[in-house]
């Protein structure tokens, strides 16, 4: 039945990829046609009344016609939607609520119609067909895919009206072939113990010695799986020979019963683990599936870091991005292994650039997709069947070429993401950078790290606060500190400018153990759900690591 449902998902991915390639061979049409739909199906709405969308005819009408908007433009019309208003932002009955991660600001609430779900779901059947193409042209085998996101809602409004993560709406709304090719039940990722939902969807994985590929919404969650899997690989093997289910979890009782009647002992392939363990001492998932062929994970913006310690736990394994996309939006589709690029999405929402010289305007001029430069970035703007008009969410986007004559775009950093001691504005893509470098310069791994700034002098210098991986040491704090300054200013030109008489020469801070498992666990506190978890590489809060135990600072001499 699975390869069936296999055979049967690539043939109909297949189609729709290549109805999306012949599509970007004349993007300036398709995305002329498809804001043309779009504003003459939302012309009725409140929104579009208020701004007249029926009268428009042409893109640059639309342009003088609506200004550029932020969620704080969109947020009364929310608020009527959540109020059960219908006919506000979209024509269409509003059926989920996307709940961004609130990483960066205020958590949002973004409208989900039917016909934007139809939207995203043929944005990640593209996704398919690109990666199954990609695994068959590498003579690499396909099969069930390991998940580990949460399914579970957050809540459901007084009008009714569900919500939750991206993720959650995605799980729950997908269609049912996709939920029949994961390596476990469906029902494993509705517990609401985050511990219990990895173990479980891991103890039905491990049972099936051929689940090719594990889909983390961003490498740290993958990390994170590893984790789980070391940490737990006793038990898990424990379980897989008996047939049962550790009574420790916290489960849901009627979800452990449901999951119980599904479940049953694997002496055979228990054994195999077994002895994996006793050679090595350890499992992880490349040792534990030998056919593991892919990692489908976030790419651009801060995966990179992670992605340095990805080999440790999945030897050579190809990743694949999968779609780029947010709870508001779908921007890029990724169309081969181990590629960071993304084809702009452009039959999912109409699209807008804004050059880095316009982005102290509070109404810049934008380019379209047509328009843009390799090498260049921009604020990237959407307008779609979310009900966003003009939406800047903040995303800065580099141009890396063009698949046929659409921009293959990668995500770098938010905008607000910028770290200055006096006006160099060095972003969370700079930093990541030196970062890779200095592991590789001291042969060093860093659990994790982030950079702030000095509450005490003015201006402020660099505080590179690091957390070492277990069993790591540091010999020369002093040559580490000193390298990355240099790095950062070969990478960074305004800060290399500034350094010379501006800026202060950095510290470094080398935290305790456990410091970033205690940040996860504010940040989880603080309302971000675990699968839309990011740690930020750099921060201006002066406060986002106090508490923590500082085992050493060294000023750069």
């Amino acid at each position: 039945m699975t390869n069936l449902l296999l055979s049967i998902l690539s043939i109909v991915t297949q189609q729709v990829k290549a109805n999306f390639i012949r599509k970007t061979c004349q993007v300036e049409a398709v995305q002329e046609r498809g804001l043309r739909s779009l504003l003459q199906i939302h012309q009725k709405t409140v929104f579009g009344r208020q701004y007249g969308l029926a009268d428009i005819k042409t893109i640059d009408q639309f342009r003088d016609r609506v200004p550029i908007l932020t969620y704080r433009d969109h947020e009364p019309y929310v608020d009527r939607i959540v109020k059960g208003e219908p006919n506000v932002l979209t024509p269409d009955p509003v059926i989920y609520l996307n709940l961004t991660s609130g990483s960066t600001g205020k958590q949002k609430l973004i409208p989900v119609t039917k016909r934007s779900r139809r939207v995203r779901s043929r944005v990640k059947q593209i996704s398919t067909g690109f990666v199954i193409e990609g695994l068959q042209k590498r003579s690499l085998p396909i099969g069930k895919i390991l998940l580990t996101s949460s399914a579970q809602l957050l809540g459901c409004t007084d009008s009714g009206i569900n919500y939750g993560p991206v993720s959650v709406g995605d799980l729950r709304l997908s269609d049912w072939m996709y939920k029949r090719v994961f390596a476990h039940p469906f029902s494993a990722l509705q517990t609401a113990d985050s511990l219990a939902r990895h173990y479980v969807c891991l103890l039905f994985a491990l049972a099936d010695p051929q689940t090719m590929a594990i889909g983390a919404n961003f490498p740290i969650l993958a990390l994170r799986l590893c984790t789980y899997l070391e940490k737990y690989a006793e038990d898990l093997i424990r379980d897989l020979e008996k047939g049962t289910i550790a009574d420790w979890l916290n489960l849901e009782p009627a979800l452990r019963i449901k999951l119980e009647q599904q479940w049953s002992a694997n002496p055979k392939r228990s054994a195999q683990l077994r002895q994996i363990m006793q050679t090595t001492g350890r499992l992880t998932p490349k040792l534990a599936w030998e056919a593991l062929s892919v990692i489908i994970t976030a790419c651009g913006g801060t995966s990179d870091f992670y992605f340095e310690r990805f080999p440790e736990y999945f030897g050579n394994t190809a990743i694949f991005g999968g779609i780029y996309a947010s709870a508001e939006a779908t921007f890029g589709v990724c169309h081969d292994l181990n590629d960071d690029g993304t084809i702009l999405a452009i039959d999912s929402g109409f699209f807008e650039f804004i050059p880095a010289d316009q982005w102290e305007i509070s109404q810049p001029k934008t380019l379209l997709s047509w328009e843009v430069t390799p090498g260049q970035c921009y604020r990237i703007l959407v307008t779609n069947y979310n009900g966003l008009y003009r939406y800047d969410i903040g995303d800065v986007v580099e141009v890396l070429g063009f698949y046929e004559q659409t921009p293959l775009i990668v995500f770098r950093h938010r905008l607000g993401g910028l770290l200055s001691s006096t006006s160099e504005k060095t972003t969370e893509f700079h930093a990541i950078q030196a970062m890779q470098w200095l592991q590789r310069d001291f042969h060093l791994t860093l659990e994790n790290f982030c950079i702030t700034l000095s509450e005490h002098e003015i201006p402020p210098p660099y505080l590179v606060n690091i957390e070492l991986a277990a069993g790591q040491t540091l010999s020369n704090p002093q040559a580490f500190i000193q390298q990355f300054d240099r790095r950062l200013k070969q990478i960074h030109t305004s800060y290399e400018v500034k350094r010379r008489d501006q800026v202060p020469p950095p510290h470094l801070r080398i935290l305790a153990p456990g410091s970033f498992a205690k940040i996860r666990q504010r940040l989880l506190e603080y309302g971000i759900p675990e699968s839309q978890l990011k740690f930020p590489h750099i921060s201006d809060d002066r406060n986002f690591l106090a508490g923590l135990t500082l085992e050493q600072e060294v000023k750069m001499e």
